[in-house]
């Protein structure tokens, strides 16, 4: 028998569509996959988030968004899905382990941060590591930061962090920007933007937190060391897409393409969260597309009866 609904992934998409579609009585199955609960797992402190005044730890937020999710109903199965099938209804979700069929999907599985994959640097992830400026630009008031990165996002970082930061210096691999000619002028007209071109991070130091970082010219393969407080990884992000390929209609970047928001070229197969939106990349506007596209598969589910 056809499941009502699945929901492939866990963050605070696939919760917040899982709460809903649980508590209209579709009894989701969410398969969570194995590194369940999204970014929000690599985060310390969330303070904006609403509703938590003192802030709240991300995984314990996913924490509670799981467990009331299940009070309502929702069934959760830890394996990562490897394949589907859209060809016909109801459509078919592969994982290692099993096969499923349903009558309407909600896809959630996120994007993953790049890293710049030194040994070091997983080490201090939520101890002065960062991919989010946005989330945690607050944290670095009066402090020294740089952002690794030459794209748009790389700027636009820059920029949020001195709001905050006492400086910010952009470190890029490149004798010049990526990032689009207007972006470029805004942030290095900032006087507490500096930059350091050709250059790489060769090991972040620190004990308990981040204080420091080799840094390599590769021209010159000089490496010197500069103090700091904070690194801010921007060099990008890829979507959880690698399953859909020749299943859905993605963009040049592997992101899912939509139509009226949530909505795929596929009927009952809907999309939440970073998976399509290479812009926000917030949990709660994450969390915003769950429940609009749980409620978009109820009014599909509801029509087909």
């Amino acid at each position: 028998m056809a499941e009502n609904v699945i929901i492939i992934g866990s963050g605070p998409a696939g919760l917040t569509a899982a709460i809903y579609a649980a508590r209209d009585d579709f009894n989701p199955l969410v398969i969570e996959g194995m590194n369940a609960g999204g970014q929000l797992l690599l985060t310390t402190m969330v303070e904006n988030f609403p509703g938590f005044v003192d802030g709240i730890l991300g995984p314990a937020l996913m924490d509670q968004m799981h467990r009331q999710a299940e009070k309502f109903g929702a069934r959760f199965v830890r394996e990562d899905v490897t394949g589907v099938d859209f060809s016909s209804q109801p459509y078919k979700v592969k994982t290692a382990g099993d096969s499923y069929e349903t009558n309407a999907i909600i896809i959630a599985t996120g994007a993953s941060a790049k890293w710049l994959g030194i040994p070091s640097e997983a080490k201090f992830i939520g101890r002065g590591v960062s991919t989010c400026a946005t989330c945690d630009a607050a944290f670095f008031k009066g402090k020294n930061v740089i952002v690794v990165g030459g794209g748009d996002t790389a700027m636009e970082d820059s920029m949020f962090l001195t709001k905050f930061a006492n400086s910010v210096t952009i470190v890029h691999r490149r004798n010049e920007f990526r990032a689009s000619k207007i972006m470029q002028e805004r942030a290095l007209s900032n006087p507490k933007i500096k930059t350091m071109m050709n250059s790489v991070v060769e090991e972040i130091l620190g004990d308990k937190k981040v204080s420091g970082v080799k840094i390599r010219n590769i021209q010159t393969n000089e490496i010197s060391e500069m103090a700091l407080d904070g690194v801010f990884v921007a060099i990008g992000y890829t979507p959880n897409t690698k399953f859909l390929e020749g299943k859905l209609e993605l963009d040049a970047n592997g992101y899912i393409v939509t139509k009226e928001e949530v909505k795929t070229s596929l009927p009952g197969v809907f999309v939440a969260g970073d998976v399509a939106d290479h812009i926000y990349r917030q949990a709660v506007t994450a969390s915003a597309s769950g429940t609009k596209a749980a409620l978009e598969l109820r009014a599909y589910l509801q029509n087909k009866g």
